[in-house]
C-alpha cells in the first residue's frame, strides 16, 4: 500500500497542469487565445519580434508550418510581460521584474 501512495504522489505532478492567464485592464487573457482577442484586451504590445517558424503536427497527423511570434507588454507595475504566439495562438506567458 506504501508503494502504491509513494507512485501516486510522484506522478500526481505529472497530471496537473496550470493553466497560464493574465489580466489586461478589466479583460482577462489565458494560454490558446488569438492574437486579435489578446490586442482587444491588451491593446498594442511594447514590441513585436518575429522569432521564425516551427513544425507543428496536427490532431490528424498533418505538418504544419507556423509562424511564433514574442509580444511584450509592461512595465506594469515594474513588471514585463512576454507572450508567445504559434500560428496566432497565446502559448505562454512570462512575466519579469525590470531593473
Amino acid at each position: 500500500m506504501k508503494r502504491l501512495l509513494s507512485a501516486l504522489l510522484i506522478l500526481l505532478p505529472l497530471c496537473a497542469q496550470a493553466s497560464s492567464t493574465l489580466r489586461c485592464g478589466q479583460g482577462l487573457i489565458s494560454t490558446n487565445d488569438s492574437t486579435s482577442v489578446v490586442s482587444s484586451k491588451c491593446g498594442e504590445p511594447l514590441s513585436r519580434d518575429f522569432l521564425g517558424y516551427r513544425e507543428v503536427i496536427d490532431e490528424y497527423g498533418f505538418r504544419n508550418e507556423v509562424s511564433v511570434e514574442e509580444w511584450s507588454y509592461g512595465p506594469r507595475n515594474g513588471m514585463y510581460h512576454y507572450l508567445r504566439f504559434e500560428g496566432n495562438r497565446l502559448i505562454k506567458i512570462d512575466s519579469k521584474r525590470g531593473n
